[in-house]
């Protein structure tokens, strides 16, 4: 069955982790399995206000108990992966083993937040950053001591403890455009993947069956995450292998409409 996740992103009315906090605890108690938060420095105008994801989501753990929660995604070229190996396996303990995290290369062209701040803007070296970043992070919440050398990262000898709660490590959907290759197999070495721009649910059956072919453990679990207009109908994607529904609301939505999309419920809920 096709699990449900809020996805909010932290501009304006949402950017106050107290309000945040309080809407992944209803979201909790009206029946939705999880709450994502978006991972932006800025935005363009009109949005003016814009919150810390990693505070933002450890309010929604101390608010919650059973909700997955996780930064839906966290551009990880524009973050120090030590920082967040520290980071996830906090937030990891912190609610007792329910995060998931999302990944991606991030862009420019919202707000240059990439640009205005001097990070890299080359998107193939954004790719070696993130699959660089994410050996380091596998090999720290292993708990060992990481001895890394590589081409944008050193870890000399350090070892990350506390461990995260989750074994065998917390699980990393990737995100990216269907049909672009090098996402698809990044992701096919993960736990999930979170196609963007998803335009039908014919989409989404190429994208399923590209990632299935190239897993090398079809046994495992995996996900495949959608993000669609809180309007759109999303059981003909769980028909096609959709395992998450992440309602998309627009940068800058009000409260109000929000708290009506958390009102309306889980996708299964009335089917």
């Amino acid at each position: 069955m096709m699990r449900s996740a809020l996805w909010l992103p932290l501009f304006d009315e949402l950017a106050d982790p107290k309000v945040v906090a309080g809407l992944a605890a209803d979201a909790e108690a009206a029946g939705w399995d999880g709450c994502f938060v978006w991972d932006q420095l800025l935005w363009r105008e009109p949005v003016r206000h814009v919150a810390d994801p990693w505070i933002s989501l450890a309010a929604m753990a101390t608010a919650t108990e059973r909700l997955r929660i996780g930064p839906m995604i966290t551009p990880l070229p524009r973050r120090r992966p030590t920082k967040v190996a520290r980071e996830t396996a906090t937030l990891d303990r912190l609610s007792g083993g329910r995060l998931t995290l999302g990944v991606g290369l991030g862009g420019d062209q919202f707000a240059g937040e990439l640009s205005r701040t001097g990070e890299e803007l080359d998107d193939r070296r954004r790719g070696q950053m993130l699959d660089e970043s994410l050996e380091i992070l596998v090999a720290a919440w292993n708990g060992n001591p990481v001895h890394h050398q590589g081409e944008h990262y050193v870890v000399d000898g350090i070892e990350f403890r506390p461990r995260p709660v989750q074994e065998p490590r917390i699980p990393i959907w990737a995100a990216g455009f269907p049909g672009n290759a090098r996402p698809m197999r990044r992701a096919a070495r993960l736990d999930g993947f979170f196609p963007a721009n998803l335009e039908h649910p014919d989409q989404l059956a190429e994208v399923v069956a590209t990632i299935t072919d190239l897993r090398t453990d079809r046994t495992a679990p995996y996900d495949f995450a959608v993000g669609l207009p809180y309007d759109v109908d999303p059981l003909p994607y769980a028909a096609l292998g959709a395992t998450w529904w992440l309602p998309e609301v627009p940068p800058g939505v009000s409260l109000d409409t929000v708290r009506g999309v958390l009102r309306d419920g889980p996708a299964m809920a009335g089917a």
